[in-house]
């Protein structure tokens, strides 16, 4: 836990849980189209096992336009605030993540920001992930050095390999669809993996970090 200061998360699938809006993109995508809800979402799991965005690719295999996202349908995981709570007792908080215009607000709405010192948002910022310049970007406003930071995050593309490059601890959530990714490569490979965000705060009493 040496030098550790700033501790940064990503929303999707790793604060928030966006089955719910998943469900209903799928739905949306496929309607009138022919295309079932299975078929589409053996399609999606198949491309997201490869480390590839499977909504997306899935619409585009299907020759399908992916409807828009719906983020009232995101939920806070149950375990959200207490382990934001937990770690900000002892770190400062930020979050970097890929999200449309509002992130503070709805992190407001949500119970979450009295634990952010911090929200980097890519619509806000006009930078997204993985660019490293949105890592970039954090670690200049929080004044921390990319050693004195860990990423938490769901996907290994947009999290993992750009803050690993950068020279941050990572910890990968396997929640949501990035979680059936598979590490392929040291680049890949994260530092820590939990299975969910309770699992976090022990990391640090443990002091394996």
């Amino acid at each position: 836990m040496t030098g550790i200061k700033w501790l940064f998360f990503d929303i999707g699938s790793t604060l928030v849980d966006e089955s719910r809006a998943y469900d209903r993109r799928i739905r949306e995508t496929i309607a009138g189209s022919g295309v079932s809800y299975e078929q589409f979402y053996e399609e999606m799991l198949r491309f997201y096992r490869q480390n590839k965005k499977g909504d997306l690719e899935a619409a585009k295999q299907f020759g399908l336009t992916v409807a828009p996202w719906h983020s009232e349908e995101e939920v806070l995981y149950p375990d959200a605030v207490s382990c934001l709570k937990a770690l900000h007792s002892r770190f400062s908080i930020g979050i970097i993540a890929n999200q449309p215009l509002g992130t503070a607000d709805r992190m407001e709405k949500m119970g979450l920001a009295p634990y952010l010192d911090r929200i980097i948002s890519s619509a806000e910022e006009g930078l997204a992930k993985p660019d490293p310049a949105i890592f970039r970007l954090a670690l200049e406003r929080a004044g921390c050095r990319p050693e004195q930071a860990v990423m938490i995050g769901d996907r290994l593309d947009n999290d993992i390999v750009p803050a690993k490059q950068l020279g941050m601890t990572t910890i990968w959530v396997k929640q949501g669809f990035g979680g059936l990714s598979v590490p392929r490569t040291p680049e890949e490979t994260p530092d820590f993996t939990v299975e969910s965000l309770s699992d976090i705060p022990a990391l640090f009493d443990s002091e394996k970090i």
